[in-house]
C-alpha cells in the first residue's frame, strides 16, 4: 500500500511546478498554501488538467488562475448557503404552524403517529423519524436557551420552539412522513406538489450540508434529480443521449431552480446578481480556460441568467 508523506511548503509548490502550473509570485503561493491548505487547493485543478493526463495542468496555467477558482467556488458557496437557510428557516416555520395549528403544541400532541402517514409501508420509517425527533429532544433540549426554557417553565417543548435544534435533513423527513394533505397543505405555499418539495427539501439538505462543510460545490452532484419543470423549457436546456436535461437536474444549476421557486422574488433576485457578480470576476482572472467552460463544470447553461427574468 503507498503511503502519503509530508511534504514543506517549498515541496508543494515544486510538485505544482512540476505539473505544469506556472508560479510567478512564489511568496504569494507560500502563503496560500499554508493558509488554505495544498489539498483543499489541488482539488480544484481538474479545471485546467490535461484531457489525456489529469496529472498536468494545461500549458500556460497560473496559480493565480488555480486560486481564483477557489475563491470563486468558497464566494458562491457562501452566497447559496446564506439563501439555503432562509428556505430552511421560512421551511421550519411554516411546517410548525401549520402542524400546531392542526395537531397541537406538546410533543405528545404533535408526535402522536396517529398525525402521520399511515401506509403501512412507512410505519418503520415514521417510527424511526419519531424516534429520532424524540432523541434529538434528550440530546438537545438542555443545550439550547429557548428549548431549556420551556422545559423548565411548561414542562413541554413547543413545535415551533424544537424545530430550532433540529437538522434541515430531519425536518425533510419529518415531511416525508406527513399525511399526504399535511404535506399539499404545505406545498400549496410554494405553489408546489407535495412529491416535488419532498425532492426540494431532501436535495437541498445535502447541499447545505457540501456548504456547511466547505466541500466543493460549483461541479457538486446530487445521487437525485429535482423534477423537470417550466424552467428547464423556457432556457432550452439541451437533452442528452438519454433525454435527460444536461443542466438544471443534479448539478448546481438545479439548487438555482429550487430556490427560484422557494425564494421570494427580491431574495433570488439579489442571489443571481452576486453569482453574476462572481462569475465576471472570475472570467477577469481565468485565461487559460474559456467561460463556458467554467459554466458547464458547475451546470450552468450560456443563459442561466436569464432565470431571473422569468416567472
Amino acid at each position: 500500500m503507498k503511503k502519503k508523506i509530508f511534504k514543506t511548503i517549498d515541496e508543494q509548490i515544486d510538485i505544482l511546478k512540476a505539473r505544469g502550473l506556472v508560479v510567478e509570485d512564489e511568496k504569494k503561493a507560500r502563503e496560500v498554501l499554508f493558509r488554505e491548505n495544498y489539498f483543499f487547493l489541488s482539488g480544484y485543478r481538474h479545471m485546467f488538467t490535461l484531457p489525456e493526463n489529469k496529472n498536468q495542468f494545461i500549458p500556460g496555467t497560473q496559480f493565480e488562475e488555480l486560486y481564483g477558482v477557489f475563491i470563486f467556488d468558497r464566494r458562491i458557496r457562501n452566497t447559496f448557503f446564506k439563501n439555503i437557510l432562509i428556505i430552511e428557516n421560512n421551511i421550519k416555520s411554516i411546517m410548525s404552524y401549520q402542524l400546531s395549528k392542526k395537531y397541537g403544541f406538546k410533543e405528545k400532541d404533535y408526535l402522536n403517529p396517529k398525525n402521520f402517514t399511515q401506509d403501512k409501508l412507512d410505519e418503520r420509517q415514521v417510527h424511526d423519524i419519531l424516534n429520532k425527533v424524540r432523541r434529538q429532544i434528550r440530546i438537545n433540549g438542555r443545550k439550547h436557551t429557548a428549548t431549556m426554557h420551556y422545559i423548565d417553565n411548561y414542562g413541554y417543548i413547543p413545535l415551533w420552539i424544537l424545530v430550532k435544534v433540529l437538522s434541515f435533513g430531519t425536518m425533510a423527513e419529518f415531511y416525508s412522513i406527513l399525511k399526504k394533505e399535511d404535506q399539499q397543505n404545505i406545498a400549496d405555499i410554494y405553489n408546489l406538489d407535495r412529491e416535488t418539495l419532498e425532492i426540494y427539501l431532501i436535495i437541498l439538505s445535502n447541499f447545505r450540508n457540501v456548504c456547511a462543510h466547505e466541500d466543493i460545490l460549483y461541479e457538486h452532484r446530487t445521487q437525485r434529480a429535482i423534477p423537470d419543470c417550466k424552467y428547464h423549457e423556457i432556457l432550452n436546456i439541451g437533452l442528452d443521449s438519454e433525454g435527460v436535461y444536461q443542466y438544471g437536474k443534479s448539478d448546481l444549476f438545479s439548487l438555482v431552480i429550487m430556490l427560484k421557486r422557494l425564494l421570494r422574488k427580491e431574495e433570488f433576485n439579489e442571489l443571481i446578481e452576486e453569482i453574476k457578480h462572481e462569475v465576471e470576476e472570475l472570467d477577469e482572472i481565468v485565461d487559460t480556460v474559456s467561460l463556458e467552460s467554467i459554466l458547464n463544470k458547475i451546470g450552468f447553461p450560456s443563459n442561466w441568467y436569464d432565470i431571473k427574468k422569468l416567472d
